[in-house]
């Protein structure tokens, strides 16, 4: 059954006063738009208590204690990933016997529920104080010079295998909320792409296992004319990450060559690249690996040029986040 709007405290007192004027429950329930039932109930509480204010609710008792609540939530701060199954116990050995939905219940009044674990590179302290150093460095760059570069991996069915943790609201990337993995883990056709603020540059498939030389021929075929086809000014900075063959000799020889500015980059650091919020853009279940390939290059060329603004007007922001988390994930 609809829960019924609960009347205004004015309406209330209205319908007191005209019923001490000799006013009958019909007149009164036709005056005002209300039930007669409604009337009778709010005169009668008026008779016995002498005010038509609300009284108090006794309600269900708790079934777990405020000693119990601040052990489950204790618990969960210490280790997000303990199971409801495990609190179950935990109260079960205080004298407490709940089930499971009151777990959970109790935890959401508590602001935290149950959520998948994000995957994110693993975080060593030397990770940790390069991207502090990073964003500490760079904060005022001009990042609407900078064209963004990645290599992504696409699969055709998507990652299974989560795992669940307690986390309050903005928790997600807190490094006890996370589960750490390594970037080159699987998947069914390599893309790469870049951008700009002044929106998307070329993306390609690459079709074999990649290594220097073909990275090499990568960007002598698609970087140049990305950086003409979006009329970015002179001087700009190209930006990619830490991979070997990004790092190798004859590929830094190849872009000094080049005259290319190239950002430092601090390692496993993916939410640094604002190319990553990019790479989620197609929504569509593909049916097969042809399919995989048609859908990222419509999806690709579909992306506005707003988007691609927006990402590195809001960069700064990015490198705050950085240094407001000592150097762990930012929430982007």
């Amino acid at each position: 059954m609809a829960k019924t709007k609960e009347l205004s405290k004015d309406t209330r007192n209205k319908i007191v006063d005209l019923h001490q004027v000799g006013k009958t429950e019909s007149a009164i329930g036709k005056q005002l738009g209300l039930k007669k039932s409604t009337v009778g109930a709010i005169i009668r509480k008026w008779k016995t208590y002498k005010t038509t204010d609300n009284l108090p609710r006794s309600g269900a008792p708790r079934k777990i204690s405020p000693h119990g609540v601040k052990m489950i939530t204790r618990t969960v701060s210490k280790n997000p990933r303990t199971t409801r199954g495990d609190l179950v116990n935990d109260l079960q050995r205080a004298g407490t016997k709940v089930t499971k939905p009151t777990i959970s219940y109790t935890l959401r009044r508590q602001g935290l529920k149950s959520c998948s674990a994000r995957r994110v590179p693993l975080l060593k302290p030397v990770h940790v104080q390069a991207r502090l150093k990073f964003a500490r460095e760079h904060l005022d760059d001009d990042w609407e010079n900078v064209i963004w570069s990645d290599e992504t991996k696409i699969e055709l069915f998507g990652k299974n295998s989560t795992r669940r943790v307690w986390r309050t609201k903005n928790a997600e990337l807190h490094p006890k909320n996370t589960i750490p993995t390594v970037k080159h883990g699987g998947g069914n056709i390599m893309l790469w792409g870049c951008f700009s603020a002044k929106g998307p540059g070329r993306l390609i498939r690459v079709k074999e296992r990649m290594n220097g030389a073909m990275y090499r021929e990568i960007l002598s075929e698609n970087l140049l004319p990305s950086a003409r086809a979006l009329k970015i000014k002179r001087g700009w900075v190209f930006q990619h990450d830490n991979d070997p063959k990004h790092t190798a000799r004859a590929t830094k020889e190849w872009l000094r060559k080049k005259h290319f500015k190239v950002l430092e980059w601090p390692s496993q650091s993916p939410d640094l690249n604002p190319i990553e919020n990019l790479w989620s853009v197609a929504q569509r279940q593909p049916q097969n690996i042809t399919a995989v390939e048609e859908i990222c290059m419509e999806e690709w060329g579909k992306i506005p040029a707003t988007v691609c603004e927006n990402l590195v007007k809001t960069y700064r922001k990015r490198l705050t986040s950085v240094i407001a988390n000592k150097g762990y994930k930012t929430k982007y």
